[in-house]
């Protein structure tokens, strides 16, 4: 199995195969603060053509209003009902049990406000430094918080050896949740440069609780199924786009979606090589190009 590069030949046919396409957003649409190439013409092409369009991101630091303000000021011709983040798929399933008692939560802000605005009680985010030696600290020092019925995590820049702790030990009741947002490994940035991403957040509490988080964020299914209930999709015309390989593309295929890799972010064109060489088949794109402005000048052509 390999996959195809788009060309002038094929990219019509393409894009009459499909009715709805899902983009994944860090990576795809931009890479830090930089806008890639015609994303912005590209997607609003789309859109004006009768696709319907949703923005998927395992992005949990901001709500699904902010991502709508951030999509609208940039130019993209979004609604708030075509976003679905990570951390309001958590939220959304906390509030579908009837959760009410307290999320020890591992994340951001942008988190911590989509909890709330589904009603769920979540401790308080921010540094949680170690106040002292671990051996004093351990023995009398730490105050756990009461009434905690789930771990929730997400990114977290101040991750600590204090939270971890706490999470693992919350953990140690069995009948406390423990959930993510998702599991990427980095983040895609504009330059050079290792960002490690949530995924070592929830590692690290795996680890040390020896329990496995339930991940709502892509590849899991969780995302599709969130979508479907509102919204009337045929798989088999729909496209997801992404930048990495074991989150969006293997999303993809484990929703039996037709996938699309640009080369902008995470994945490069080697490492597909090597999945291709592996035989690593839920890994391998449908098709691939260099970004997602090379269907628009495809097109144009």
């Amino acid at each position: 199995m390999a996959a195809v590069k788009l060309s002038k030949d094929i990219v019509r046919s393409f894009v009459n195969s499909f009715d709805t396409v899902l983009f994944d957003c860090d990576g795809v649409l931009w890479a830090g603060s930089k806008i890639i190439n015609r994303a912005i013409e590209t997607v609003n092409y789309l859109k004006e053509s009768g696709k319907q369009i949703f923005y998927v991101t395992n992005n949990s630091t901001k709500t699904r209003s902010q991502y709508l303000e951030k999509l609208t000021k940039l130019g993209f011709n979004a609604e708030e009902n075509e976003i679905a983040t990570s951390g309001y798929l958590v939220a959304s399933y906390l509030q579908s049990i009837n959760f009410k008692q307290t999320a020890y939560l591992i994340g951001s802000k942008g988190f911590a406000e989509e909890l709330e605005n589904h009603g769920i009680k979540h401790t308080q985010i921010g540094p949680d430094v170690m106040p002292t030696e671990m051996q004093y600290y351990v023995n009398g020092k730490i105050e756990m918080e009461e009434d905690v019925g789930a771990v929730v995590i997400g990114f977290d820049e101040h991750l600590s050896y204090p939270k971890i702790l706490k999470a693992a030990n919350h953990l140690a009741n069995p009948d406390c949740l423990f959930l993510a947002s998702n599991a990427d490994e980095t983040f895609p940035m504009e330059i050079p440069l290792v960002v490690p991403g949530t995924g070592v957040m929830v590692r690290a509490v795996e680890t040390a609780s020896l329990r496995t988080a339930k991940v709502f964020g892509k590849p899991s299914v969780a995302m599709f199924e969130a979508i479907s209930k509102k919204c009337k999709i045929d798989p088999k015309r729909t496209l997801m786009i992404g930048d990495r390989c074991n989150t969006d593309i293997s999303f993809g295929k484990n929703c039996q979606l037709t996938t699309l890799l640009v080369l902008t972010g995470v994945t490069s064109l080697k490492q597909l090589e090597q999945y291709k060489n592996n035989e690593q088949h839920i890994l391998i794109p449908d098709f691939y190009t260099d970004s997602l402005g090379d269907l628009l000048d495809l097109l144009e052509q």
